[in-house]
């Protein structure tokens, strides 16, 4: 839709006096006023905050300094991190009385640190609670590849921003698929690292026990660069963990041909549309495997994520879903208040499975270093369609795009979520998934099938 640039040339013109971060900046914002009408992937746009940080960094090339890594990129973020003089949303309009953020989120700040310029805040899903972005307040964020369609949630506007070339880079939080599924549905690169590995703080929580950061990016060494940026333990967030330092931006072109891959099987081919089917088959064909491997209990892993998710938003929120439920978007309310009725054995029983369903998962990392797995069940639906058929079943749209995603976050694996293009269909996400703490190795691996041309973000047709 937009020009697209990634984030390395734009960093790499700035430092080399060839492009002025103003200059950058100013072209992101037309971008931004001509096509995001079209998107509404934007809930605010920090125009004069981001032309005094381009002036900045200007200022400190011209000296001969080096801004950083991100030297000038633009960059934006979901609605749901602090953003300092912002008011955090969350997508939710209860959100908008309270008074602004006073400091910028962790991930926030590392980005700027690094020579990124913050351009604006993007839609969601109200609270995180969804897989579509049909927000009640602030309107559907639609997919760059067909404005009908929906981009994905929770982190819609995220994905869509990045896919349509606004923004090389952006932020979003996933816990039970929700960079994943929109990274799927736009045909973009998602990270959710393991839980632990990149800071919390400053982001406005859902689910304590399965939030994860991570962002999104149009490529491998782009996806890359922000993730170096974005490590390092948090003294304000207990999570963070202390391993938290695994630079890749180094190491993707070291070898990964030797990395023993499968593809998951069983619930995580149930209800595959074709076009799905075939990414996973060919992504599967490019890393030189045949192997199917089951993931015992993953329909019970999911079912309990869902119990967690309800419960924890549930209890978060139960000031004011008795105080004040009319001002809810009424899809996440419901869930909500259903969240807040289970009773606590429910609770401690999914707790109590997620030990088991992490060992019979690390089992399978004793003999394979990435598996593989669709993102979605299918690609991206009208907006506003509630139901799906697929084969003999009549699925719910928002409940089941994370069919295949939520029993990885229930556990805190690292995924990276690949874009694969399917000729003929929307775009389709391929889900690489590695053991804990192992995210050098997906990025090795998405980077050699980028570089054999497997996978890309897919083209936006006009």
């Amino acid at each position: 839709m937009a020009k697209t640039e990634s984030a390395l040339d734009i960093a790499l013109a700035i430092r080399s006096g060839q492009r002025s971060a103003l200059s950058v900046v100013q072209q992101t914002l037309a971008a931004i006023a001509e096509h995001d009408p079209a998107l509404n992937a934007f809930t605010q746009v920090l125009a004069d905050e981001a032309i005094t940080q381009a002036h900045h960094i200007d200022r400190i090339v011209a000296g001969g300094g080096d801004p950083g890594p991100l030297c000038g990129v633009p960059f934006a973020v979901k609605n749901l991190f602090d953003v300092r003089g912002v008011v955090t949303l969350a997508g939710s309009r209860i959100n908008a009385s309270l008074p602004p953020a006073a400091s910028d989120a962790t991930a926030v700040s590392r980005l700027k640190q690094a020579g990124g310029v913050l351009v604006g805040c993007l839609n969601m899903d109200e609270y995180a609670y969804g897989f579509t972005t049909e927000n009640s307040h602030y309107g559907a964020t639609r997919n760059p590849h067909d404005t009908t369609r929906v981009a994905g949630g929770s982190s819609g506007g995220s994905a869509a921003a990045v896919a349509a070339g606004l923004v090389p880079l952006s932020l979003g939080s996933d816990t039970n698929g929700s960079i994943r599924v929109p990274a799927a549905l736009c045909g973009i690169y998602g990270l959710k690292p393991t839980f632990g590995r990149l800071s919390r703080h400053g982001v406005a929580p859902f689910v304590h026990s399965l939030d994860h950061v991570g962002h999104f990016a149009r490529t491998v060494a782009d996806l890359a660069l922000a993730y170096d940026v974005l490590q390092g333990a948090n003294a304000a967030d207990p999570c963070c963990s202390i391993r938290n330092v695994e630079p890749v931006s180094s190491a993707l072109n070291d070898n990964a041909g030797s990395a023993r891959a499968a593809v998951l099987g069983g619930w995580f081919t149930r209800n595959s549309s074709p076009a799905v089917a075939q990414a996973v088959q060919q992504v599967a064909a490019a890393l030189g495997t045949g192997n199917t491997v089951q993931l015992p209990l993953a329909e019970a892993a999911r079912a309990a994520a869902f119990c967690l998710t309800s419960a924890e938003g549930g209890a978060l929120h139960l000031t004011n879903l008795r105080q004040q439920p009319q001002n809810f978007d009424p899809a996440t309310r419901d869930r909500l208040m259903a969240g807040a009725l289970l009773p606590s054995r429910w609770v401690l029983q999914a707790q109590r499975l997620r030990r088991v369903f992490l060992d019979s998962a690390l089992a399978l990392f004793e003999h394979h270093d990435v598996l593989i797995a669709a993102a979605t069940p299918f690609q991206a639906t009208p907006i506003g369609q509630t139901t799906i058929q697929l084969g003999e079943a009549q699925l719910s749209v928002r409940a089941n795009l994370g069919l295949y995603t939520q029993p990885i976050s229930f556990i805190g694996l690292p995924v990276l979520t690949v874009p694969v293009v399917v000729p003929g269909h929307l775009p389709c996400g391929v889900q690489l998934i590695a053991a804990p703490w192992c995210e050098q190795r997906l990025f090795q691996v998405a980077a050699q099938l980028e570089k054999a041309g497997i996978v890309g973000p897919a083209a936006i047709i006009r």
